[in-house]
């Protein structure tokens, strides 16, 4: 069985997984992404009552377990053990990374969030699994009005890979500017409302996934 780690390597497309985007419920948006080719899914639920986001992450890890696709779960340590996801995503006012290894030990991922150079140069030096920069465009699901250049997506993504760490771009990507991020050098992308807020979310997922690959294939052939 391919472990949690390799499959980090190998991301490509990864869902962020908020109710309040989505057009359809919650769980039929989550199993339409997972049919669509998502690499992983994390849940992103800020003002669900403990109880339910736990049920919630239990609902998730079942769905996702079968599929192969990594379950990640925005800010709750705790919630991440209980529901036996892969991960843990954190921000930088959440708990530091050095904080929730000590909770969750070295099995389960951390993923951190970082919007400078600066600040993935610290996350690099501390155990995470990724880091993902941004936002790279404007974003009402995380509430940035200004994304960071494309340069400087260059310039994080370039650090990370020195550090044999993923970089994941984040915020307000979408079909048409998302070949532009991963060219950039990003590993893989997370979006959220593209997908979950598109009334057909298996399609929208296998469109971008698409374009991934093809943006992927075509920076790889541009190295050579």
């Amino acid at each position: 069985m391919i472990g949690r780690r390799e499959r980090l390597r190998s991301m490509r497309l990864y869902a962020l997984l908020t109710e309040r985007q989505c057009r359809r419920s919650w769980r039929d948006t989550a199993q339409m992404l997972i049919r669509g080719g998502v690499d992983a899914i994390q849940l992103r639920e800020k003002g669900l009552p403990d109880a339910e986001l736990l049920d919630r992450a239990r609902a998730l890890r079942q769905m996702t377990a079968g599929a192969g696709v990594l379950f990640i779960v925005n800010d709750r340590p705790d919630v991440a053990l209980l529901s036996q996801a892969d991960g843990v995503h954190v921000g930088q006012g959440d708990l530091p990374p050095a904080e929730v290894r000590s909770l969750i030990g070295r099995d389960l991922l951390i993923g951190f969030s970082t919007h400078s150079l600066e600040q993935t140069r610290a996350a690099c030096e501390s155990p995470v699994d990724y880091v993902a920069i941004g936002p790279v465009a404007p974003t009402q699901t995380k509430g940035y009005d200004q994304g960071i250049s494309m340069d400087m997506v260059g310039e994080v993504c370039a650090h990370c890979a020195s550090k044999g760490l993923p970089a994941v771009a984040i915020g307000g990507i979408a079909h048409d500017t998302v070949a532009s991020v991963i060219r950039a050098g990003a590993d893989s992308v997370a979006v959220c409302s593209a997908l979950c807020g598109d009334g057909d979310p298996l399609s929208a997922a296998r469109e971008m996934r698409a374009l991934v690959e093809r943006a992927v294939a075509e920076r790889g052939e541009g190295r050579e």
